[in-house]
């Protein structure tokens, strides 16, 4: 079978490693905040040719948000969540403190 760059449409699920259950590549390219998971690539590899798909698709910029900034643990990322949130705390009006 030739694979080319057509993604699947959303009749075919593969599971996802992350969420556990059955996905689309619909949901998996924009789940993250209208990017793809960062995950893209290596679960719809065996699929369909998703880099090169994904490549016309994204700009550079989204690409590089997307795949090339990913890299951050998931205790990085909590730290950084945790922060934001702290300074939205403080940055509002009244906390009723």
């Amino acid at each position: 079978m030739k694979r080319d760059s057509t993604p699947p449409d959303d009749a075919n699920k593969i599971r996802c490693p992350r969420l556990g259950h059955q996905i689309t590549f619909s949901y998996c390219r924009r789940e993250n905040y209208g990017l793809p998971c960062f995950r893209t690539m290596e679960c719809w590899y065996p699929h369909f040719l998703v880099e090169d798909y994904l490549r016309k698709e994204l700009s550079p910029e989204e690409w590089d948000k997307a795949f090339t900034c990913s890299d951050k643990t998931k205790t990085a990322s909590l730290v950084e969540l945790i922060e934001q949130a702290k300074e939205r705390t403080r940055k509002s009006p009244d906390t009723g403190g």
